[in-house]
C-alpha cells in the first residue's frame, strides 16, 4: 500500500516545492516592484521631470516669466538667460483696511537679482547705494562691503530644456507672497503702530499673479494679527492688498546727467568712492526719460532742426475716465510738446487713447510699457504723478498718473474762491463743461510735468510785480507765474474791470529751460563732460528771476519767496488784493451757492473756502518776519546764497497782521450766513485762526532767525525786542486807548499769555528730518538763547500795561479779563 503511495506522495512534494517556488517568485517579484515605486516617489527637495510639475491642468501666463497655475499653487518658470539680470521690484499697498489710508502708495522700490544654484534659486537685494568703477582698486572694497542680502531661497522644481536654446528653471513662488517677508509686507511703521505681532498664514493668499513682457505683477493679501488695529478691533487683525511689480531693468543703462540743485529735478543719489576726492562723495543724477536722436536724424539735430526721439514719450487715458474729461486730459499732456521742442525734439509726448477690449484683449494699465493716466473713484480731491525709474541710471521706465475723481470739487472751490470777483463763469457750484474742462486741463499738465522729473518750483511765482498780474497783455503771455509746476493756482490778485487778464498759469518760461536743460541732448560726451555745458546753461540766465528754482518747504518756512499758492513779489499786496476780492464775494455767497429746494451744504462749503483763503494769506505774510531768502549759485557766482528779509519789510508785515488778523476780521462773521450752517463754532474758528498765526510768528526757529539777523546785521535788522514790542502793543492797544475789549480780542490775548508761557519752558530744538531737502530746521537752544529772557520781560512789560489800563477801561468784562489776565502772568513767573 504505502509502495503504491510513495510515487504520489513524490509527486505532491515536486508539486509543492514548484508552487512554493513560483509563490516565492511572485513576492521577490512584487516586492522588487514596491521597492521601485519607493525610489520612484520624490524626497522632499527633489527636482522632478518637468511634465510632473507642470502637468497638462497648468493655466500658463507667458511673459517676462512664465507664470503657471498648478492646483492653487504657483511657479515662475525663469529663462536662464534671465539670471543675473537686475530687476526692480516696487511694492504698493493696493487696498487698505479701514483707517490705515487710502491704497496706491508706494512702501518700498528694491533692485533684485535671480540667481541660479545647483538645487536652489535665490533672490538676492542688491544695493547702489555705494558705487566705485570696476576698473579701480578701490571696487573690491566696496564689493566686499556690500555684500547682497538672500531675501528668499527656492528650490528648483523642475529644469524645462526642450528649447535647448533657451533653458528655463521652474521654482514656486507661493512663500514669497504667503510668508511674512518684510520687504514686500506691511511698512514698519504700520507694524509698530498697530502693535503687529506676525502674519497669520491661513488668511494670507495670492490674489493674482500677471506676467506680461517686461514685467510680473503680484497681487497678495496679508492678514496680519495685531494689538491694535485701526478698524473692526474684535478681529484682532489688519487685511491689506500688497501690489509688487517687477520690472526688468534695460541691460545697457541710460547716460546720466548730474542733478543742479539750481535746476528743480527729482533726482537719486549714490556715494561714489571711485572719485578723485579724499573724501566719499555722494553723487546726484536727474530721474528723465530716455530721449535719444535717431542715428540717422542725427546731423539734422546737429544743424538745430526739431527731430523725433527714438521711442518718444506715450500716456495713453484710462478707459474708465468719463469721456467729456478725455480730450482736456489729452491736451494737458500734450501741453509739453512746446518745452520738449526747446530741447531739439518735435513729438516728444504724445496722449493716446487705450485699445478697446476687442482691439487687444491682453492691454492693461499694469503692463509696464503703458504709461497711462488712470481713473479712480475715489472721493480723495487730488491727483498725483508718481514714476518709477533705474536707479542705476534715473531713466524712467513708466509712470501713472492717479487722477482721483473728486479733484473736480477741489479745482471748483479754488476757482471761485480765487477767481469769482471778477469772473462770472466761477459764479456757481456747478461749472460749465468747458469751463472745468479748462481746469481739468491744467492739473493734468501739472501732474505730468511730476511724471517728466519736475518737482514743484514755488520759487517761480516771485518773478512777477504784483500789479503785472492785472495787466491783460502781460498775463495773456506769461500766465499767472513762470512755471506750472508752481502752486500758483489762480489769478486773485486781479480786480473788477481788470477786463481780459489770465487767471492760471500754462507751460512757463521757467518750464521750457527745465525741460531742455535736463533733456537736450549733448552728444558725444559723458555725464562728467557735460557738467561744464550744463553750468553755462544756467549761467545765462543766472540773474533773470523767471528763470530761478525755488524749494517747496514745509514745517517752519525759512524763505518767504518760495511759498505754495502765493502771487507776485510782495506778499503784502497781493494779499490786500486778494481780501478785497473775498470781500466782494461775500455778500454775493448765498446768491452763488444756493438754490430753491436744496439744503445749505454748498453755502458751508464754501464759506469754508473763504476762510481757507484767507488763512492762505496770513501766511504769505507771516512766513516774511524771521525769513531768510535762499537763492541757490556755485562759487563761479557772486552775491550770497542766503539773505534776510529787509528790515522794513518785515516790520510791514507785522502792521498787516496786525490789522487784517489780530484786529478782528469782522467782514467775516455774516450772521446771515453763519446761522444757515453752524449752531456754533464762529468764535473759536477766529480764535484758532488768530493763535496759529500768532503761534507762527513766535516760533522758536523763527526768533532765532530774528536774533541771528540782529547780531549779524545790527540796526538794519528787525530785531528781536522790537518785534516782541510791535506784536504785544498791537494785541492789548486796549491797554492804551481804553476801548472795550471784544470776545474775539480776549481770546487773542489770552492765546499771548500761552504762547509766552511756552516760550519760557519749551524745549530745546533739534535738527529735524530734512525730507529730501523739503524741510529746514533751525536748531535753538532754549535755556541758553535770549527768548526765554526775551519772553520773561513781555510778561513783565504786559504786566506794566495791564496795570496802567485797568484804570482807562470801564467795560466789566473787559476788567475781568485784565485782572485774571495779571493773575496767569504771576502764575507763570512765580509759579506755586
Amino acid at each position: 500500500m504505502i509502495k503504491k503511495l510513495l510515487p504520489q506522495l513524490f509527486i505532491a512534494f515536486v508539486l509543492l516545492g514548484a508552487f512554493q517556488s513560483a509563490e516565492a517568485q511572485l513576492f521577490k517579484k512584487k516586492k522588487k516592484n514596491t521597492e521601485q515605486k519607493k525610489e520612484d516617489k520624490p524626497k522632499p527637495g527633489d527636482i522632478q521631470p518637468y511634465d510632473k510639475v507642470i502637468t497638462k491642468e497648468a493655466k500658463t501666463d507667458a511673459g517676462l516669466f512664465s507664470v503657471h497655475e498648478v492646483e492653487d499653487k504657483y511657479f515662475y518658470e525663469i529663462p536662464d538667460s534671465l539670471f543675473n539680470r537686475e530687476m526692480l521690484m516696487v511694492s504698493r499697498i493696493s487696498k487698505t483696511a479701514t483707517g490705515i489710508g487710502f491704497g496706491g502708495g508706494k512702501i518700498n522700490t528694491q533692485v533684485l537679482r535671480w540667481e541660479k544654484k545647483p538645487k536652489k534659486v535665490l533672490l538676492r537685494v542688491v544695493s547702489y547705494g555705494n558705487v566705485a568703477a570696476d576698473s579701480l582698486p578701490v571696487h573690491e572694497a566696496v564689493v566686499n562691503s556690500n555684500f547682497e542680502p538672500v531675501l528668499f531661497a527656492f528650490d528648483i522644481k523642475a529644469f524645462n530644456k526642450k528649447d535647448s536654446l533657451n533653458p528655463a528653471t521652474v521654482i514656486e513662488v507661493d512663500p514669497l507672497f504667503t510668508k511674512d517677508v518684510n520687504a514686500l509686507g506691511m511698512p514698519d511703521a504700520y507694524r509698530k503702530q498697530y502693535k503687529v505681532s506676525r502674519v497669520d498664514g491661513d488668511r494670507s493668499f495670492i490674489e493674482s499673479i500677471k506676467s506680461y513682457p517686461l514685467n510680473i505683477e503680484a497681487r497678495h493679501v496679508k492678514t496680519y494679527a495685531a494689538g491694535e488695529p485701526p478698524s473692526n478691533q474684535s478681529t484682532g487683525s489688519i487685511s491689506i492688498e500688497i501690489n509688487n511689480s517687477m520690472i526688468l531693468l534695460p541691460k545697457e543703462p541710460m547716460k546720466r546727467r548730474y542733478f543742479d540743485e539750481r535746476v528743480g529735478w527729482f533726482a537719486r543719489g549714490q556715494v561714489d568712492y571711485g572719485l578723485d576726492a579724499q573724501e566719499s562723495k555722494t553723487v546726484r543724477y536727474l530721474d528723465r526719460w530716455r530721449l535719444e536722436v535717431k542715428d540717422e536724424d542725427i546731423e539734422k539735430y546737429k544743424a538745430g532742426e526739431l527731430v523725433e526721439p527714438k521711442k518718444p514719450i506715450v500716456y495713453y487715458v484710462d478707459r474708465a475716465t468719463p469721456k467729456e474729461w478725455v480730450p482736456y486730459i489729452k491736451k494737458g499732456i500734450e501741453d509739453w510738446q512746446v518745452a520738449f521742442e526747446e530741447a531739439g525734439f518735435k513729438n516728444a509726448i504724445i496722449a493716446k487713447d487705450p485699445p478697446t477690449k476687442e482691439e487687444d484683449p491682453e492691454w492693461s494699465p499694469e503692463d509696464v510699457r503703458y504709461s497711462v493716466v488712470r481713473y479712480l473713484a475715489s472721493p480723495i480731491p487730488n491727483a498725483n504723478g508718481p514714476h518709477v525709474s533705474d536707479p542705476r541710471s534715473g531713466e524712467i521706465l513708466e509712470s501713472d498718473i492717479n487722477w482721483y475723481h473728486n479733484v473736480m470739487s477741489l479745482l471748483r472751490n479754488w476757482f471761485f474762491v480765487q477767481t469769482a470777483a471778477i469772473n462770472p463763469n466761477a459764479r456757481s457750484v456747478q461749472f460749465k463743461e468747458d469751463i472745468m474742462g479748462r481746469l481739468i486741463r491744467f492739473v493734468s499738465s501739472h501732474e505730468v510735468g511730476h511724471t517728466l522729473g519736475l518737482p514743484h518750483n514755488m520759487g517761480s511765482s516771485v518773478a512777477y510785480p504784483v500789479d503785472s498780474l492785472r495787466s491783460a497783455s502781460f498775463t495773456q503771455k506769461y500766465g499767472t507765474a513762470p512755471a506750472i509746476m508752481d502752486y500758483a493756482r489762480f489769478n486773485y490778485v486781479a480786480q473788477p474791470g481788470d477786463e481780459g487778464v489770465a487767471l492760471m498759469p500754462n507751460i512757463g518760461i521757467y518750464d521750457k529751460y527745465a525741460i531742455r536743460w535736463g533733456y537736450k541732448p549733448i552728444l558725444d560726451t559723458s555725464a562728467e563732460e557735460e557738467k561744464p555745458i550744463l553750468n553755462s546753461w544756467i549761467r545765462v540766465h543766472e540773474n533773470d528771476p523767471m528763470y530761478r528754482f525755488g524749494h517747496q518747504q514745509v514745517g517752519d518756512i525759512h524763505d518767504p519767496s518760495s511759498q505754495t499758492e502765493d502771487l507776485g513779489d510782495d506778499a503784502i499786496k497781493a494779499s490786500l488784493y486778494g481780501i478785497a476780492n473775498l470781500k466782494r464775494i461775500m455778500p454775493n455767497l448765498m446768491e452763488w451757492t444756493t438754490e430753491d429746494g436744496k439744503d445749505y451744504e454748498d453755502l458751508k462749503t464754501m464759506y469754508g473756502q473763504i476762510i481757507a483763503q484767507f488763512q492762505r494769506y496770513m501766511g504769505h505774510v507771516s512766513n516774511n518776519i524771521g525769513g531768510v531768502y535762499e537763492y541757490h549759485k556755485t562759487a563761479d557766482q557772486e552775491g550770497a546764497v542766503y539773505t534776510h528779509v529787509d528790515r522794513e519789510h518785515q516790520k510791514n508785515c507785522m502792521g498787516f497782521l496786525q490789522e487784517q488778523l489780530f484786529e478782528t476780521p469782522e467782514w467775516l462773521l455774516d450772521q446771515n450766513i453763519i446761522n444757515k450752517i453752524q449752531y456754533s463754532g464762529s468764535v473759536d474758528r477766529i480764535r484758532a485762526m488768530q493763535e496759529r498765526y500768532l503761534n507762527t510768528i513766535l516760533h522758536l526757529g523763527k526768533l532765532a532767525r530774528i536774533i541771528e539777523n540782529e547780531t549779524i546785521n545790527g540796526k538794519n535788522a528787525y530785531g528781536l525786542l522790537e518785534m516782541m514790542r510791535d506784536l504785544r502793543r498791537g494785541i492789548w492797544s486796549e491797554t492804551r486807548n481804553g476801548k472795550a475789549i471784544d470776545t474775539y480780542r480776549r481770546n487773542l490775548q489770552k492765546a499771548h499769555i500761552d504762547r509766552l508761557e511756552y516760550l519760557m519752558t519749551a524745549d530745546n530744538l533739534g535738527k529735524l528730518p530734512d525730507f529730501g531737502g523739503y524741510q529746514k530746521s533751525t536748531v535753538v537752544n532754549t535755556s541758553q538763547s535770549d527768548i526765554r529772557s526775551v519772553a520773561r520781560a513781555e510778561l513783565n512789560n504786559l504786566k506794566s500795561d495791564i496795570r496802567s489800563g485797568l484804570g482807562r477801561i470801564s467795560d466789566t468784562m473787559s476788567r475781568y479779563h485784565l485782572q485774571d489776565a495779571l493773575e496767569r502772568i504771576d502764575l507763570i513767573l512765580e509759579p506755586k
